[in-house]
């Protein structure tokens, strides 16, 4: 919100908050749209200046009324109990009562999908969920592969290889769920001895997953998803014909998630063009370029 100048004002302006007159009486709601009869009104009680909504006040208004809505809410259930679905499935792996079921993964994702009907809509709901901090990274593997699935789309992948990197999304950082929620959603900065705690996560979901009957490209993704392909990445320094595909497309979700994570959202959010820049500036020699391009053609249609 800014205070805009009487004379200034513009038609299809929006106030920004009640406007009193000097005997305190209302002349004009919050809401209202800017036109002549409007301004004249102003100039008939010597208003000056007025609160004029920015474009941040009109996403805020976008996103109340989309936390609102029916569907939202539907989205939202579904989301939750879905999360529960996974968070029991992976403790039930992690205390060796039960192999990670790939079915059932799917099943999830489309689950959630369902109640979307646009790949924009999924993105604009997922910034509305309200998560308690235990749950994030959970919800963080989910979001994964519910991003992932719309890369693979955009990417026009075969529907196995969809399958493959939606699996990808829901457990490549799976070795984050052995650390702590203090550790991996400090909002700080992480000291030395933190990152390189932080980045062990890379080896601890490998050795989770190496063992299980799983495509070799997802148990890839766990250890190569933090990999560049010039070879800057961590924990091998791999260069790009060293690392497999999917853990290139993994690469770019990864950093999309993080832009957009919980910790980024409590302190600025980032816009699309933010993100784009970000892309832009990492350069094609840190990511595939051909993957990349398209998919920042997909998110600069967001």
């Amino acid at each position: 919100m800014k205070l805009i100048a009487r004379m200034a004002l513009r038609d299809g302006m929006i106030i920004g908050e009640d406007v009193y007159s000097y005997q305190n009486i209302l002349i004009v709601k919050e809401g209202t749209i800017v036109n002549r009869q409007l301004i004249d009104k102003l100039a008939r009680y010597s208003i000056m200046c007025v609160a004029i909504k920015d474009s941040a006040d009109t996403v805020l208004s976008t996103q109340d009324k989309l936390e609102q809505s029916t569907v939202f809410k539907q989205f939202q259930h579904t989301y939750k109990m879905n999360l529960i679905f996974f968070k029991q499935m992976m403790t039930e792996f992690f205390a060796g009562k039960s192999p990670i079921h790939t079915t059932f993964l799917l099943k999830i994702h489309d689950t959630i999908k369902s109640h979307i009907k646009y790949n924009e809509q999924l993105f604009q709901m997922l910034s509305c969920i309200k998560l308690e901090e235990t749950d994030l990274t959970y919800a963080h593997c989910l979001n994964g592969a519910l991003i992932s699935h719309v890369f693979g789309s955009w990417l026009l992948l075969s529907e196995d290889d969809i399958k493959t990197l939606t699996l990808c999304g829901f457990l490549y950082d799976i070795g984050k769920l052995k650390l702590p929620d203090s550790l991996v959603w400090k909002r700080d900065n992480l000291n030395n001895f933190e990152y390189n705690w932080l980045k062990t996560h890379t080896t601890l979901g490998y050795d989770l997953l190496k063992n299980e009957n799983l495509n070799a490209s997802i148990i890839k993704c766990t250890l190569e998803h933090h990999e560049r392909c010039d070879g800057s990445g961590y924990p091998n320094n791999l260069k790009a014909s060293e690392i497999d595909r999917f853990s290139k497309y993994i690469a770019i979700v990864d950093d999309y998630l993080e832009m957009t994570s919980y910790k980024n959202i409590n302190t600025r959010t980032l816009t699309t063009d933010d993100i784009i820049n970000y892309f832009k500036e990492q350069g094609v020699n840190k990511y595939d370029a051909t993957t990349l391009q398209i998919i920042l053609k997909g998110i600069s249609q967001l």
